[in-house]
């Protein structure tokens, strides 16, 4: 898996965001939306950071996970899954 330290918070919340929808919905998530019409948005700072780990690219509307950032959000989602083991 890629290498996550020292990552930001706000670039850890796009694979949050990212989680608790794949979660919630039960189907893989391969792109969060960026920005929408009512104000929400991922931090440019963390679009950035993200984008130059090689894990996002970003067009200012989507977010889409890189293969090497799908790994890391299916390693975030089990970790998360296996809580219920815990």
């Amino acid at each position: 898996m890629a290498d996550l330290s020292g990552l930001s918070d706000g670039a850890l919340a796009v694979f949050a965001f990212a989680a608790y929808h794949e979660l919630s919905s039960g189907q893989r998530v391969r792109s969060v939306v960026q920005k929408d019409s009512v104000g929400h948005r991922a931090s440019d700072a963390a679009v950035d950071e993200l984008d130059g780990r090689g894990l996002i690219k970003a067009d200012g509307h989507e977010i889409v996970f890189t293969p090497a950032g799908e790994e890391v959000l299916q390693g975030i989602v089990s970790t998360i899954r296996d809580l219920r083991r815990a």
